[in-house]
């Protein structure tokens, strides 16, 4: 169905991609800046997983582009919100982020958190590409208008 997208979702789809760079990279310092520091080194897998997720954060964006062959209702927001922000967590610093730090201490951010990491980013791509199977799957399907039935009293 990606192949009838127009040039405008594509657009979409790649300003969304390099929003997603920018508003994870950047508080993450895996692009490095002069407001935020990171404690901790970034992983090797930490750029693939931004990359990645950027790209289906992309396509799920410019799922959301006005087309005639657009669902109704609204499927897979929920699982794009979900994969965007254990992606976050993922390729974040693990004592930097507060509530972890605060819950488990340095050493547990360390020690607990920091292993599971890789696991939030499996789990954040996995959550991503449902959503887009999700929003293309209803594209696919034909939007019907259901008109209100005149009551016929008897």
């Amino acid at each position: 169905m990606m192949r009838a997208w127009t040039a405008r979702r594509w657009v979409v789809a790649a300003l969304a991609a390099l929003a997603t760079v920018l508003a994870v990279g950047l508080p993450t310092v895996l692009i490095p800046n002069p407001v935020f520091g990171r404690e901790i080194a970034v992983t090797w897998w930490a750029w693939p997983v931004l990359l990645v997720t950027a790209v289906l954060s992309g396509l799920v964006s410019a799922t959301y582009v006005r087309s005639p062959y657009a669902p109704r209702r609204d499927p897979g927001s929920r699982w794009g919100v979900a994969g965007g922000l254990l992606a976050y967590l993922a390729v974040g610093c693990p004592v930097c982020n507060k509530v972890v730090l605060l819950a488990l201490g340095y050493a547990g951010a360390v020690q607990w958190f920091a292993p599971v990491q890789p696991l939030l980013a499996f789990g954040g791509v996995v959550a991503l590409a449902w959503a887009l199977r999700t929003r293309l799957r209803g594209e696919r399907s034909c939007a019907v208008d259901v008109a209100p039935r005149d009551v016929i009293s008897a």
